[in-house]
């Protein structure tokens, strides 16, 4: 894996999750807040879930292991759900920017949430991340797209295509 592949998936992310909140922004409170049988619950839930992941493998990356989850209910409304993505969007750009092909290659130690010590490779890390990502956003998508908002096209090839 070389820095270019890596900024492509995580601009990649960065597109896909843009879709998302910018249909996101449409749903009521009701909406935002109400239940559904997906793993994470309901809109609310699934984007919580979506971005806690995000931010600890970064926090990860940086040399912090958190061991502590994000609940749901810290995000009472949309709009502080999609302040704090937004700036935790910006870090992580800012940690992709800064990569190295060398570094995205080495050994990466952390902990996972129950204090366990491992050892990866960085990019196979920042790959799970998109990856996860994108099983979430599918999720987050099928909840909107039930409610009247669906975000449209999320795949990779649409921002390979804009190339």
């Amino acid at each position: 894996m070389n820095k270019q592949d890596i900024l492509t998936l995580y601009q990649y992310n960065q597109l896909a999750n843009a879709k998302i909140l910018n249909a996101a922004i449409n749903v009521t409170q009701e909406q935002f807040l109400a239940p559904a049988s997906f793993p994470h619950g309901g809109l609310r839930g699934t984007l919580v879930h979506a971005l806690f992941a995000e931010w600890i493998w970064r926090n990860r990356w940086e040399g912090t292991s958190p061991t502590q989850r994000w609940k749901p209910d810290e995000f009472p409304t949309f709009e502080s759900l999609r302040t704090r993505w937004l700036e935790e969007e910006k870090r992580l750009m800012d940690i992709a920017d800064q990569l190295t092909d060398v570094k995205l290659n080495s050994p990466f130690s952390y902990r996972n949430t129950s204090g366990t010590p491992l050892t990866d490779i960085l990019w196979h890390t920042m790959a799970h991340v998109v990856n996860h990502g994108t099983q979430h956003r599918t999720e987050a998508a099928a909840i909107l797209t039930d409610f009247g908002h669906s975000p449209g096209d999320i795949d990779l090839i649409y921002l390979l295509d804009e190339r």
